[in-house]
């Protein structure tokens, strides 16, 4: 248990909140949110000592094990796995204590060494972390390579995964997602639902809040208020609160008509297509939290393209890579006006490199790109926001490019990105990862596109700014293609969705409900044919007569026999869990309707939450046998 009484937090002659009292319970997962400086991470060292409070009590029993994430990577040798199997202490303090029994030469110093390796489960450490960095995205290849080896991203990825190998009563994570694909996000929300202990999670990424978090503490006005439930929960609440008072009500109701005509709009044009049906749901669910972010200090829209041919861009038996490595092939595709596509894949299959071909910064290796000759490219990309001048300020940046543009009118515009009043004037080069997206961004409005390539254009920016974005994307008139692990973003601006998967690009005909699951499934069953495809070439090595080869068949036969009823559970399983899914999605319909927080409307409320609370609690309870009734059916399959 976590408990906070009182507490006030400054850092110099600031205050970031005061009067913050909450109590976190074993197995609660809180979510921290905020804007930007508001103070989560300094809450967050606040419960690791690294700071003291101003005024109050902070108590961490010392009695709970807590793990975080290293920001930083002191130079080490050795492999990935053995990095990760590193942040075992129990297990790294067993194996010291072998190393001196053996130097003493002890038998009965070697017998208590042993036991304490085996209380330790020394003996599945490599697997355990093996699965770790899999989930994470590190191929056998790369589990094998020493850690000098990889950039920051991927040692970020190293860190996370070594303090998920940590046995942790509590686990506290800011922001574990900046690094991470959509595969591996989707892996780590799985982990982290089975997680037993407390953990406090700071991150910009709704979707994985919705998808994690049991509670929220929102920091805002010097305060830290308590919510129960998730992310959503948590701004259905903060809707009904702010609606009480006049002036945000009446924001609120301009903002509610126009998310109404987005809505309107899209229902009128969706076709049958699961896409367009999971982001019609989308568009609806974010018109009733589109109110909660009406004290947001971002606001702007994409101003219409001055010209906009009806298609784009033509690719023809296109071929890319990089000297000589092809990365993917034989893609045909017409992007046309009007085109909002999602790009799935893993990290490394080719995302990023057809974005780069698109934008004209990578020429293919084979094949032909044709472009309109009225083609306005407005590309979003991470290694844009080190390309900015340092000694820049966003009204220079823009005065730069824009000299027709009046002081004035760049100031009004930038007051929409963040940069009101002196923060027009600040320089670059101080500017945090968020501020310069910001800048990278207002400049691609500016520019009048009328096509948008995005390449994680949500990488560094708050919940309000994601917002804000996503409004700004529902009115560009113009195509768009974008990567972004932000499923809500894609779930909300684009219309079809496109897979590079096997170095090939085609059409993805289902949701991201169904990527997500899709995932998870196939990782499981990888695993199970792996294993099972080792089995098979040791067995065949090996069996020299008639007589083996049919025991080997009988001995398969009657492991199908004896896994069935798992088979038929886990099976089960799967359709309940997607009885609740879709029990769950219209739930949060209904409890999207304003009226149902009336008086009068009291009990149906109540009982709709009572319900949510009991179904989530199953959800979680099936996902956990899922994956328990996955891992004996794989255990079973290794020992024949």
């Amino acid at each position: 248990m976590i408990k906070l009484n009182q507490v006030a937090l400054r850092r110099g002659e600031k205050l970031l909140f005061e009067n913050a009292s909450f109590t976190v319970h074993a197995g609660h997962r809180l979510g921290l949110t905020g804007a930007n400086g508001c103070g989560k991470s300094s809450l967050v060292a606040l419960l690791t000592g690294k700071l003291t409070s101003d005024i109050g009590e902070v108590d961490v029993p010392r009695s709970m094990q807590l793990a975080t994430v290293e920001q930083h990577m002191d130079t080490v040798s050795g492999t990935a796995v053995d990095f990760v199997i590193a942040g075992d202490a129990p297990l790294m303090a067993a194996r010291q204590r072998l190393k001196k029994a053996e130097e003493a030469g002890s038998g009965d110093a070697l017998a208590a060494a042993y036991e304490q390796l085996e209380s330790a489960d020394a003996y599945t450490a490599e697997s355990r972390a093996a699965q770790l960095l899999a989930g994470l995205g590190f191929g056998v290849v790369e589990q094998a390579q020493t850690v000098s080896e990889f950039s920051g991203g991927w040692r970020m990825r190293l860190n996370l995964a070594r303090t998920l190998m940590q046995k942790s009563d509590i686990l506290l994570l800011d922001e574990p997602t900046n690094h991470l694909d959509l595969d591996a996000i989707i892996w780590l929300e799985a982990w982290l639902k089975q997680y037993d202990g407390s953990l406090l999670l700071i991150s910009h990424d709704r979707d994985f809040l919705d998808n994690v978090c049991t509670h929220i503490a929102h920091i805002e006005r010097q305060k830290i208020d308590y919510y129960t439930g998730n992310y959503s929960a948590f701004e259905k609440q903060r809707v009904a609160r702010l609606a009480g008072v006049q002036a945000a009500y009446e924001k609120q109701q301009t903002s509610i008509a126009h998310m109404q005509k987005f809505v309107d709009r899209f229902r009128a044009q969706a076709t049958k297509a699961k896409q367009a049906q999971s982001r019609l749901k989308a568009l609806s669910r974010l018109e009733a939290i589109a109110p909660a972010h009406i004290d947001s200090p971002f606001s702007f829209a994409f101003t219409a393209p001055e010209k906009n041919p009806r298609q784009l861009i033509q690719a023809e038996k296109l071929q890319l890579g990089y000297d000589d490595l092809t990365v993917i092939n034989d893609i045909h595709f017409r992007l046309e006006a009007g085109a909002r596509i999602g790009l799935l894949g893993a990290n490394g299959a080719g995302k990023s490199t057809l974005v780069k071909a698109l934008a004209g910064s990578l020429i293919p290796q084979n094949g032909d790109i044709e472009r309109a000759k009225e083609l306005n490219i407005g590309y979003f990309a991470q290694h844009q926001l080190e390309q900015l001048r340092n000694d820049d300020t966003p009204l220079s940046h823009l005065s730069r490019l824009h000299p027709e543009a009046s002081e004035s009118e760049l100031r009004n515009f930038l007051g929409g990105f963040g940069f009101a009043n002196s923060m027009a004037l600040s320089l670059v080069k101080p500017m945090s990862g968020g501020e310069k997206a910001r800048l990278v961004l207002a400049t691609l409005v500016r520019q009048k596109p009328n096509l948008l390539l995005l390449d994680e254009p949500t990488n560094h920016l708050d919940l309000n700014m994601r917002h804000a974005l996503n409004i700004a994307l529902q009115s560009f008139e113009g195509a768009l293609l974008v990567v972004s692990h932000d499923r809500h973003l894609l779930q909300t601006v684009t219309d079809e969705l496109w897979l590079v998967a096997d170095g090939k690009l085609k059409p993805y005909e289902e949701d991201l409900d169904a990527y997500a699951r899709w995932l998870l499934k196939s990782r499981a069953s990888a695993a199970l044919s792996s294993d099972s495809q080792t089995g098979s070439e040791s067995v065949e090595a090996s069996a020299t007569s008639a007589d083996q080869r049919r025991q080997r068949k009988r001995d398969e036969a009657e492991l199908r026999k004896q896994l069935r009823p798992k088979t038929l559970r886990a099976q089960a399983i799967e359709k309940r869990i997607d009885a609740l899914e879709i029990a769950a999605k219209k739930r949060e319909v209904a409890l999207s309707d304003s009226d149902i927080y009336e008086e009068a409307q009291k009990d149906k409320l109540k009982k709709l939450l009572h319900q949510q609370g009991i179904e989530t609690v199953e959800l979680d309870e099936l996902e956990t046998e899922w994956m328990d009734l996955n891992e004996q059916i794989e255990q079973a399959q290794q020992s024949l």
